[in-house]
């Protein structure tokens, strides 16, 4: 496959679907660049909770909105990192702290919509571009020329993310990660504000039987269909 990646990939879905993963392997085989939303809206959360503020309470929103205006995200493929004010955290925003609390902190208005601006204008600046969230094809970028949503069952990517822990060397127990799947779906498919789902024009891809490298075959058959290939 000749070319580079011209324009948006927007790559949609719940966590555990393989998103992250594919999300990169996909920018790396275009010669794109790679951005992680959800990483974003990770740093974020940290910051509250650095600050020793309730996820769920009012001066949330605050802090995390002063805390949008410090994330820059590295959008290198081969290696995507996360500052929060010039701080690398990209390994403590996958901890279990964080991840607990970063659907009430990313359900807040105020966050979404700061973060929602910095994405735009990172995309503005990427002539080609994956984007990986749970809103980028439906509010971030809903021009984009191609835009996919990754599913799989609750148990296969509880399993996934229980492989992902161990091998990040973080605590993973199957019962444990399994509710917080499913209590994370509940969040972010119920907010009011940009809630999980797919676009209307999304192409829906179920990876329960599907390997990574089947699911980025189908991603390059799509690119290069929609002729975003230069």
């Amino acid at each position: 496959m000749a070319g580079r990646l011209h324009g948006v990939v927007a790559m949609d879905g719940p966590s555990g679907t393989g998103k992250s993963t594919v999300s990169r392997r996909l920018a790396k085989a275009v010669g794109a660049a790679y951005l992680d939303t959800g990483a974003m809206y990770r740093a974020v959360t940290l910051a509250v909770l650095r600050a020793g503020v309730e996820p769920d309470g009012p001066d949330a929103e605050e802090v995390a909105v002063a805390a949008a205006k410090t994330v820059r995200s590295v959008t290198d493929p081969e290696a995507p990192v996360v500052l929060l004010d010039g701080e690398d955290v990209e390994a403590e925003i996958r901890g279990a702290a964080v991840t607990r609390a970063v659907s009430a902190v990313s359900a807040k208005p105020q966050v979404r919509a700061a973060l929602v601006e910095h994405q735009r204008d990172i995309i503005a600046d990427n002539p080609g571009i994956v984007v990986e969230g749970r809103d980028i094809g439906s509010v971030v970028t809903p021009d984009a020329p191609l835009k996919v949503y990754l599913t799989a069952s609750e148990e296969i990517r509880a399993a996934r993310r229980e492989a992902q822990d161990r091998k990040a060397g973080r605590t993973a127990d199957h019962a444990t990660v399994l509710a917080d799947v499913r209590r994370r779906d509940e969040l972010d498919s119920t907010r009011k504000t940009s809630p999980l789902h797919a676009a209307a024009d999304a192409l829906v891809l179920d990876t329960d039987d599907l390997p990574v490298d089947a699911v980025l075959t189908e991603l390059l058959r799509l690119v290069e269909e929609r002729g975003l290939l230069r």
